[in-house]
């Protein structure tokens, strides 16, 4: 393919956020080029009508946070066949986020190390943005935590974001597990995240009624994969006691083992999230884990090391109704939507299934952490 040949060769001759910044504004300025030049042929709905969180969605891979932060390419990113796009992380105040250099690729792991610290013009400029450059699919939003506010303002500085993102959003994502804002990983305590959604949802039913819209936005939580079983256990109470409409699993990790990258490399990348195929087998493992605490009644969105259809179907079987790239999508391109749905609809025949619905946690028992 062109881009795995010819461009990624040439954009990794690039700091990685020097690369991601061209690729990104290209898409920006060209988003009728991009239209005409990469949209896939229509799939005609393979996968039936997939509802999930009360909402009708095309295809089950969407893009991940963190890859349109300020929402200023998402209807050249819709074109590309994603059946969603989560943009943000937003915060309600901008921020420029962590220092310069932030963002590191390990080639041999087909990896990423982030630190970017939530960089973003703020809700009040994403929200404008979208309004005149809505994308053509299904849109999420992911809210995190001003720096500047301190753990105890956190609800508050959680809602004034909510507000502003609200009528633009198709469902709204709560991100508490990024790494790179110092105590954020603070709010994935039982206590402190049970007061967080209560807030949100009170708000959300206000917003609702406001707006006559006849449902809550669905509020979503994205969790990191560095928990272990008993504080799953604990975060699945919150989620049931607060309805809570659906979970994403999982964020990056701050973990370093098995990486085939040096020592050296490793180190000089410093602190920060590791995404890609590294952390593919503990997210899947997670899904699991969070699909049978669930019985499988909250929706789970799946994310970390999806490059290929096999890795997505994957994270099917382990209970995810949703799949999201991110890393993927850089080392793979701008195909791997497609290439995805299209892989995917073959193994749902091939596998004997006769819906997508079907495979969702077929094989979560199996595929749990150990308790």
């Amino acid at each position: 393919m062109l881009y795995r040949s010819l461009l990624r060769p040439l954009l990794f001759r690039l700091s990685p956020e020097t690369a991601h910044e061209l690729a990104l504004h290209s898409l920006s300025f060209f988003p009728g080029l991009v239209k005409r030049l990469l949209t896939p042929r229509p799939m005609q709905k393979p996968f039936g009508e997939l509802r999930r969180l009360g909402l009708s969605f095309p295809n089950p891979v969407g893009l991940a946070a963190g890859f349109d932060k300020d929402g200023i390419a998402l209807e050249s990113l819709a074109a590309l066949g994603f059946g969603f796009i989560e943009a943000g992380t937003v915060t309600y105040k901008p921020q420029p986020g962590n220092q310069r250099p932030r963002l590191f690729r390990l080639q041999q792991d087909k990896a990423l190390i982030n630190r970017a610290g939530f960089n973003n013009k703020g809700a009040v400029a994403f929200a404008q943005q979208v309004r005149t450059h809505r994308p053509d699919c299904i849109l999420g939003v992911s809210i995190g935590k001003s720096k500047t506010a301190p753990i105890e303002n956190a609800v508050e500085d959680y809602l004034r974001s909510f507000e502003i993102v609200y009528p633009v959003a198709d469902y709204i994502a709560l991100n508490v597990s990024s790494p790179n804002t110092p105590g954020l990983r603070d709010l994935q305590r039982a206590e402190l995240l049970e007061d967080l959604l209560r807030a949100l949802q009170t708000r959300n039913r206000e917003l609702s009624e406001q707006a006559s819209r006849g449902r809550l936005t669905p509020l979503l939580v994205k969790l990191a994969p560095d928990l272990g079983r008993a504080e799953l256990d604990q975060l699945v109470d919150v989620v049931k006691r607060t309805n809570l409409a659906g979970l994403i699993a999982t964020n990056t990790t701050t973990q370093r083992d098995g990486l085939r990258a040096s020592k050296e490399e490793i180190a000089a990348c410093g602190e920060g999230g590791l995404s890609g195929i590294p952390l593919r087998q503990r997210s899947t493992n997670m899904i699991a884990t969070l699909y049978n605490l669930t019985t499988g009644l909250i929706p789970i969105v799946g994310v970390g090391g999806v490059f290929t259809a096999e890795d997505a179907w994957e994270k099917i079987c382990a209970g995810a109704s949703l799949i999201q790239v991110y890393t993927g999508f850089i080392y793979q391109g701008p195909r791997i939507a497609q290439e995805i749905n299209e892989g995917l609809e073959q193994i749902i025949s091939s596998e004997g299934f006769g819906t997508l619905d079907e495979a969702v946690g077929s094989r979560a028992k199996e595929l749990s952490m150990i308790s």
